[in-house]
């Protein structure tokens, strides 16, 4: 069998054996072991993992095993096991039992008499034949093994009666490592990480392992509700929500920040006791801006009537809240008497049932 592996002969190792086994300081799964794996990438750069792949040949019971690198991981005095397959390698899985199908466990496995009295000492890819059932399962693998495949044989299957059906028959089981520092690619394992701050690629998702669990990198900020506080630029006529309904939400993407809001005013909503049409409505930021702007947003304004509905500019007269400036006339080409900021009187005296609700973008101070 053409695989060679490193540090396992009693004898010697060849210039060629060093030169083709892996070796280095790979992914670690504690202070002394590493993690068992194939070594990723393919001649093309299509495939996570190229090495030791299962094809098989239609027709038959038999397939061919790729060349690859890999490493399998011991015990902490045994170490670790790297080695190399450089040719194709053939296997044949024995025929289908003639009642039950069952499911076979292809394996590269470590011999090494010194530890396990086996008479041999060298690596293989072994095949462990599952046992035939109603409800098959998978067979374990044996120690100092990487699962590489499962293979579903189906009852009374043979190379006479159209052999395995490879489209549908074969589970991959590979895993990969990496250098240690290096991003994992994953294909089949959901093993916890090795230490705080370890990645791995899912699918095209990169993660970190924080201490306790894998997590999207960068960490996306997630939207959240906010409760604007509502104030006048002169600090007189305070209004309150009451029972008004609110929805307001925004999301901060590094010093830029997201918000949508929906106010409809409800039966105990005060608007200001004797207001005037200088005490301009504010509302608070859910982040504090870096500078004051005349404009970051929009929102519409509604009496809920035809046509009493119009257009507002948000401004940051201030950067810890936004005014809502109006100049335009309604919906239905109506005028308004009171134009400007919004207050209790502007554009019109608001009442239940009025609503607010907009959107912007700003510059947050950090």
């Amino acid at each position: 069998m053409p695989i060679r592996s490193g540090w396992l002969s009693p004898d010697s190792q060849s210039r060629e054996d060093t030169r083709l086994v892996s070796l280095g300081a790979l992914t670690p799964t504690s202070a002394v072991q590493v993690r068992s794996g194939i070594l990723p990438g393919s001649s093309t750069g299509l495939y996570r993992i190229n090495g030791f792949t299962l094809t098989g040949t239609t027709g038959t019971m038999s397939g061919t095993v790729s060349p690859g690198r890999a490493i399998v991981q011991s015990t902490d005095s045994r170490g670790a096991y790297p080695l190399a397959l450089t040719e194709y390698e053939n296997v044949t899985f024995a025929d289908g039992d003639a009642q039950y199908g069952r499911i076979d466990l292809l394996v590269l496995r470590i011999y090494d008499d010194v530890y396990d009295g086996s008479g041999r000492t060298e690596a293989v890819i072994e095949i462990v034949k599952g046992t035939p059932s109603a409800t098959p399962v998978v067979p374990a693998p044996p120690d100092v093994s990487l699962p590489l495949f499962e293979v579903t044989v189906p009852a009374g299957t043979s190379s006479g009666t159209g052999g395995i059906p490879w489209t549908t028959a074969l589970t991959g089981r590979r895993t990969a490592t990496v250098g240690v520092g290096g991003i994992l690619p994953i294909i089949t394992d959901t093993a916890n990480g090795s230490y705080p701050g370890q990645y791995r690629d899912l699918n095209g998702q990169l993660q970190r392992w924080n201490g306790t669990a894998w997590a999207d990198y960068p960490a996306l900020p997630t939207w959240q509700n906010w409760t604007p506080a509502w104030t006048t630029n002169t600090g007189t006529a305070t209004p309150a929500f009451g029972n008004a309904s609110l929805s307001c939400r925004y999301v901060k993407f590094g010093t830029t920040v997201h918000l949508n809001f929906q106010i409809t005013f409800g039966s105990t909503t005060n608007f200001g006791t004797s207001a005037t049409t200088n005490d301009n409505w504010r509302f608070s930021l859910p982040v504090a801006a870096a500078a004051t702007r005349l404009g970051i947003g929009f929102a519409e304004v509604s009496a809920n009537t035809a046509g009493n509905r119009a257009m507002a500019r948000l401004s940051l007269t201030t950067t810890g809240a936004f005014e809502l400036v109006m100049s335009s006339a309604q919906a239905a080409a109506t005028a308004t008497a009171n134009t400007g900021a919004l207050d209790a009187l502007s554009p019109w005296t608001w009442a239940s049932g009025h609503t607010i609700f907009g959107s912007a973008t700003y510059e947050a101070a950090a």
